[in-house]
């Protein structure tokens, strides 16, 4: 899994403080210790700093004329002043050039910019070694891409062994967001990066600089190719406040104790620095805080942005709640989950009335007239072993003329959510369960999600099935959908079907085994695994034929302390045959469903599409690989697939290499969506361009997704289950637009839970040392993919022991040599070269500032043996307090 800088959305080095600095003098939030700012904003009226908001009528104007454009916001998290949109071509982003620029708008909101005179656009350096500009992405890899059918949920303490948690544990088996790059600090190859001024604090080094004469910034930006601006703009409005206006952070005392807003107000200062400094009533925090501020140093709280003037650089909030002391697990991630507007309260007394009252609850015998009774076959549940929500059964029935009837039975969650009741619009509101490292936030309520509608063993279940009739090459020759009811004969976990699959002739002992029913063998289930894992290998050769691609990263497992919590160790996910074999059925099913459904309902299917990459993003990323004598044809999916297989072996040093490729081209790919069909005139545009395939959508994952909800009442009403639907598309698509909202959020409180997971493991258990490839070289530090956890880090020249360091370029390489402090000073200094593909040794270790956890790494001193190799869980000694 990659993880930007794997902090807990603290900090990041080099990040100046505040935005005075940025936003100029003016207003009461300039600085509030500066005296002069103080004295000259109380004189008569404030100067504004931020424009107001464009009328309504005139934005809708210029978007009808084009004049205007709209696009969701996107902060630099490494860089709070940079930000961006996407272009409307496919081109270049669009830049937006500090706070005031920004206009108060929150990473996240849908907004409308104007450009700026081309005079005002930004530079780029034809061959900058810095292109930091699209590294604000957080990166959005659709599931199918890099999918792993992963645990849904920890494990509850048990007394022998420790709890595997999986960091991505929030997708299933059809796979497709499972890359989660978090915040997308990263270059993009040496087109990616470009030099900068040293941001305040890293990069101000005093260690002796020789720069390369290609880095000077050309002064004429007439002479320059079109190529090299990038288009500027200023957000006019706002068009959808889609941030939480919620941060997490600590409270401190104003500089100035003689202003006059010292006696009034606290200064919030968010952990999350894409978010503005925060002005906070006294009356609203505790009440000796004045008096004992120290106290709450390290008190993590919830605060509210209410209002945000056009004449102050810091907003007005109110104070929420304490959560509890920063850097433990529960207080911050409840502060993760209030800054991404999770609900995750218990649910209402309405919502609860509408599940059903007698329990234990029985199957209605008229449900038996109206379903096809699969009772009798032999079904299965292939999943995580931590899972207690399990969505999807298999079974493979061997016919006499060599073929099989091979089904797809998902949890009939539909039956149990009527339209339009409490529960319904709760669920559509959460629209997807969120999975934490720790513990898991429903959509539905446990009743249901773990008993009534989980397919779990030897139990009587309503599902929604498809049965094709297979060759063993995986040719569908027969397709059929209905409701049925299903009893699971055993509930495998994917050591158990990987074991079956590596010992096909032998009989596995029963103490291996799960319980399964009478009427089924362990010799019976052992076969159709095997059958099943024999046609998924065929249905998977022919869609990488048929040009898929996939983009498989590193993924953390944390195993936890039964007692504490704490994270105990960590070790990258493996992703099998076990794996494989369930996510090849599950994109079938959805396949087939999605087929269905817009084929019937051709103007309501609520579908998923993938757009192509940013073209150019993709081919700057091109022209990086080709100077590095990688050629890569990305003129398809399959191309780049292809492209990718290719070009590695099997040693480690080109397996890391593949990583660290993969880790880039997964940057220009965007985020897969739900659509309603009705809404999209050129169905070329419904595509998806991971899977290569014209029509997806989302049907297998019900009880933790609301978009697969709304497909199996589509699907039922194309059966003649249930009344044609009467939806306007435009409704339908509101929906998927709130599903793709809080989809992307459950992704970003996924990607900081492991960051914070990651962080506390190396508190407690570090330093940890590991090999690591240099993914990006800058002017005064380098960016590194470490190896074995998959985790993104920065590492700083001035934070290590030099003499001296240079930035050169080696034809359009670009290259960092480092000159080592000795550490005899009898010995001579040991230089080292950093270029893109250098494979080094980090040491990762435990920062805490201004009560943030977060942890950075340091590179090993070229043959120096640090006494640091610790195996994950193991400490030296008792951490200290």
């Amino acid at each position: 899994m990659s993880h930007s800088d794997c902090k807990l959305n603290f900090r990041p080095p080099g990040t100046p403080r505040g935005v005075s600095s940025v936003a100029g003098p003016h207003g009461i939030g300039a600085s509030p210790g500066d005296k002069k700012s103080k004295n000259k904003s109380m004189r008569g009226k404030r100067k504004n700093i931020f424009e107001s908001y464009m009328p309504k009528a005139d934005v809708s104007e210029g978007l009808k004329r084009g004049t205007l454009i709209q696009g969701i916001l996107r902060i630099n998290p490494k860089k709070f002043h940079e930000a961006f949109i996407p272009s409307p071509d496919g081109d270049r982003d669009i830049f937006i050039d500090g706070v005031v620029a920004r206009n108060r708008a929150l990473n996240g909101d849908l907004v409308v910019v104007k450009l700026l005179p081309e005079d005002q656009w930004k530079v780029i350096k034809p061959e900058s070694n810095d292109r930091e500009t699209e590294t604000a992405y957080e990166s959005d890899l659709p599931e199918e891409l890099s999918g792993h059918h992963l645990p849904q949920q920890p494990l509850k303490s048990c007394s022998d062994s420790p709890d595997v948690i999986i960091e991505a544990q929030f997708e299933d088996s059809d796979s497709e967001d499972r890359h989660s790059n978090t915040e997308k600090m990263l270059v993009d190859g040496v087109k990616k990066l470009s030099l900068h001024a040293p941001d305040k604090g890293k990069e101000d080094s005093s260690a002796p600089v020789t720069k390369d004469k290609n880095t000077s910034k050309s002064q004429d930006t007439r002479a320059l190719s079109e190529k090299s601006l990038q288009k500027s703009a200023k957000v006019v409005y706002i068009l959808e406040k889609k941030h939480s206006r919620a941060a997490a952070g600590i409270l401190k005392l104003l500089a100035d104790k003689n202003s006059e807003l010292f006696r009034k107000y606290a200064l919030f200062s968010p952990s999350d620095h894409r978010v503005p400094r925060i002005y906070v009533p006294l009356k609203d925090c505790p009440q000796d805080f004045m008096t004992r501020p120290k106290d709450y140093a390290s008190t993590l709280f919830i605060c509210r942005i209410i209002d945000w003037k056009e004449d102050s650089n810091f907003a007005l909030g109110q104070l929420a709640k304490s959560l509890g002391e920063a850097g433990e697990i529960e207080p911050e991630t409840e502060g993760i989950l209030t800054e991404y507007g999770v609900d995750f309260s218990d649910f209402s007394p309405e919502v609860l009335e509408c599940l059903p009252q007698n329990l234990p609850w029985t199957i209605p015998p008229e449900e038996f007239s109206k379903r096809k009774d699969l009772r009798k076959d032999c079904i299965f549940t292939i999943d995580p072993s931590t899972a207690r929500d399990l969505d999807d059964a298999l079974s493979c029935k061997p016919l006499t003329d060599g073929t099989f009837e091979v089904g797809v039975h998902i949890a009939d969650v539909s039956y149990f959510v009527p339209e339009g009741s409490h529960l319904d619009k709760v669920a559509a509101a959460r629209a997807t369960s969120v999975y934490l490292v720790q513990k898991v936030v429903p959509m539905l309520p446990r009743l249901l999600c773990e008993e009534l509608c989980s397919l779990n063993p030897m139990t009587d279940k309503l599902t929604f099935s498809v049965i094709w009739t297979l060759t063993h090459e995986g040719k569908i020759l027969q397709e059929w959908f209905g409701r049925t009811i299903i009893c699971s004969c055993t509930k495998l976990s994917y050591e158990h079907a990987q074991s079956m699959i590596e010992s096909p002739s032998r009989k596995i002992p029963k103490e291996e085994l799960p319980p399964i029913t009478p009427e089924h063998s362990s010799e019976e289930v052992h076969q159709a695994v095997l059958n099943l894992h024999s046609i998924a290998k065929q249905l998977r050769r022919q869609r990488f034929v048929d040009g898929a691609l996939r983009l498989d990263q590193l993924k953390l497992a944390f195993t936890l302390d039964h007692e504490t919590g704490l994270p105990q160790g960590c070790h990258i996910y493996e992703y099998r045959d076990s794996n494989k074999l369930v996510e090849e059925f599950m994109l079938l099913a959805n396949m087939a469903v999605a087929h269905k459904v817009f084929h019937t309902f051709p103007e309501q299917a609520l579908l998923r599409r993938h757009p192509p990459p940013q073209t150019k993003m993709l081919s700057d990323l091109v022209e990086f690989c080709n100077q590095m004598g990688l050629p890569m044809d990305v003129s398809s999916a399959g191309a780049l697939n292809k492209s990718l297989t290719k070009t590695f072996g099997d040693d480690k040093y080109s397996l890391a290499r593949k990583e660290v490729l993969t880790n880039m081209y997964s940057r220009p790919m965007q985020m897969a969506l739900y659509f309603c069909s009705g809404m999209l005139q050129d169905q070329e545009q419904f595509r998806h361009y991971a899977l290569n395939v014209p029509l997806y959508t989302h049907f297998t994952s019900p009880i933790r997704r609301f978009a697969d909800i709304m497909v199996h009442r589509l699907l039922a009403a194309a059966l003649g289950y249930t009344e044609q639907p009467d939806v306007e598309p435009s409704t339908l698509q509101k929906q998927a637009d709130h599903c793709n909202d809080r989809r992307m959020a459950s992704k970003r409180v996924q990607e900081l839970s492991t960051s914070l997971f990651f962080a506390i493991l190396v508190k407690e258990s570090g330093p940890l040392e590991s090999e690591a490839m240099v993914m990006g070289v800058l002017n005064q530090a380098f960016d590194v993919l470490v190896l074995r956890y998959g985790v993104q880090k920065r590492i700083y020249c001035n934070a290590l022991a030099l003499r001296s360091y240079h930035f050169q370029k080696v034809g359009k390489k670009p290259e960092l040599i480092l000159v080592w402090e000795p550490e005899d000073p009898e010995q001579e200094p040991t230089q080292q070269v950093i270029t893109i593909f250098s494979l080094v040794e980090v040491v990762l270790q435990a920062e805490v500032e201004a009560a943030a956890l977060k942890y950075s790494a340091i590179l090993k001193r070229p043959g120096h043996e640090h006494c640091l190799g610790l195996e994950e869980g193991e400490s030296d000694e008792e951490p200290e307090d």
